[in-house]
């Protein structure tokens, strides 16, 4: 399978989704926004990975290539390739989808605990994740459901965390993905985002307790490479 990927920050790359697709000699080609804007390659994929990055849907004006990214991944969609969107990624999904994208009125950074419904398109779902688990989020801003969507995650701080859009696109704002390398790079990077503080946001010490959670995340996300790469 070919599978191309956006990437909007060189700290937030594939992390294990590249172990999961090396593993299954999938060929891998991507777009890194930050470099250039040539997404030819997208054309001959039949699935689109959206990574995050610390930019907002709605600042496309100091960020030129990202209305160009929202076309690609409209046109995508509606080329019936697989779509998987994290974080910015799911955001942009949403803006692809006609839905509105704006700051949320919590900052969610840290290990925090997800309840997961299965209803309607969501009900494959239930193969791939567990009812409740703790997951990384690093995000401020939300969305709203796209029309046609299922939502079927929430935490405490923010309700919307996950939607499907008929069997093959999935937007999560969370990161199932970090491995504890790209976990730093993040912390790294992003550094006084933590220090502004808030009641969900966690010190970087806080942060790091939990790296043993990082392995259940990577399963729950090969899980879900596995689900749509049967499609």
């Amino acid at each position: 399978m070919h599978i191309h990927y956006f990437q909007h920050v060189p700290f937030e790359g594939l992390s294990c989704i590249e172990d999961w697709a090396s593993k299954g000699n999938h060929k891998v080609t991507h777009t890194r926004w930050y470099e250039s804007i040539d997404a030819a390659a997208l054309d001959a994929a039949g699935w689109l990975i959206i990574m995050g990055g610390p930019m907002a849907v709605y600042e496309q004006d100091q960020y030129a290539w990202m209305t160009a990214e929202i076309t690609l991944i409209r046109e995508a969609i509606a080329q019936n390739k697989k779509v998987l969107g994290i974080c910015l990624g799911a955001q942009l999904i949403a803006a692809a989808l006609d839905a509105n994208v704006y700051p949320h009125t919590q900052t969610e950074i840290g290990w925090f605990p997800l309840d997961l419904s299965f209803q309607e398109q969501a009900a494959p779902m239930q193969k791939v994740f567990p009812q409740h688990f703790s997951t990384f989020h690093f995000h401020g801003d939300t969305f709203d459901v796209p029309a046609g969507a299922t939502r079927f995650a929430a935490s405490a701080a923010c309700s919307h965390q996950a939607f499907i859009y008929g069997d093959r696109v999935i937007g999560l704002q969370f990161h199932m993905e970090f491995t504890p390398e790209s976990l730093t790079d993040i912390l790294n990077a992003c550094a006084t985002s933590i220090d502004a503080g808030g009641p969900f946001i966690q010190s970087r010490e806080k942060i790091q307790q939990y790296n043993s959670l990082l392995k259940q995340n990577n399963d729950i996300m090969y899980r879900l490479l596995d689900y749509l790469a049967a499609l």
